[in-house]
């Protein structure tokens, strides 16, 4: 695991010497979202369960952010690193395993998502004034930790398996996207008809964005989305790993 050590303490050097341009980055299109459906719209649509909407929709906006992050850092700093500035076949003159790679880069999306994931919640839980339960925190914490872990792997996937930079944004706007938004992003699960709910509850953002709005607000841990999430995590780890073992080995 050293090698891995390495290259995740090289990223995030990088990270730190670009961190005001990331925040500006980061902190814009969730606050826009809240600002736009929160606050913009929270007069037009009625409490949920007894909480507002516009402290409805927080928890998912920090745990977008989080899993953007990981998927970004994992998915366009591995194209970056492996087609643009050939960072990767550097890696492999030194004494640096092809897991080692892998597995650093995994870690350096993880860490990207859940510090942006940190960053964006202290500011939307200042202006919303929100008092959170330590307890709960915990349990909410548990499921963005997961959560970013799978989706740094999948970026990691994506970032190995595609070559132009086109595709992966059309990965990211048709296939991301739409599974964060019908994961209950903006609104209850309770809104879907009963013959779909059972499709939509077996998404893995589903999982993370329901059971993580469930842990924050009620302190609730649903040990099914647990499984569902750490299920998942494993599998895109084992791809993300085997299958660029393979590419790097040709």
């Amino acid at each position: 695991m050293h090698g891995a050590v390495c290259i995740w303490q090289r990223d995030m050097r990088v990270l730190r010497r670009n961190v005001s341009s990331e925040a500006a980055t980061v902190l814009a299109f969730p606050l826009t979202f809240f600002l736009t459906f929160g606050l913009g719209l929270k007069e037009y649509i009625q409490d949920i369960d007894g909480i507002s909407y516009a402290l409805f929709v927080v928890p998912g906006l920090i745990s977008m952010t989080a899993i953007l992050g990981a998927f970004d850092d994992g998915s366009w700093g591995m194209w970056f690193h492996r087609v643009v500035q050939k960072t990767i076949e550097e890696y492999r003159v030194n004494p640096i395993s092809v897991t080692d790679i892998i597995v650093g880069k995994i870690i350096s999306g993880f860490t990207s998502g859940f510090l942006k994931g940190l960053a964006v919640g202290i500011c939307l839980l200042l202006l919303t004034g929100f008092q959170v339960n330590p307890v709960f925190l915990l349990g909410y914490v548990l499921f963005i930790f997961i959560g970013c872990i799978m989706f740094s792997c999948l970026g990691s996937l994506a970032g190995t398996l595609i070559d132009k930079p086109e595709n992966l944004g059309r990965l990211e706007a048709v296939v991301v996207m739409p599974f964060i938004f019908l994961a209950g992003l903006f609104f209850p699960l309770s809104t879907y008809p009963e013959s779909v709910l059972p499709y939509i509850k077996a998404l893995p953002t589903t999982a993370l964005f329901d059971g993580a709005r469930e842990a924050l607000l009620t302190g609730k841990i649903d040990p099914v989305y647990i499984g569902e999430l750490l299920a998942s995590a494993i599998i895109a780890f084992f791809l993300a790993v085997r299958l660029f073992e393979k590419k790097m080995h040709g």
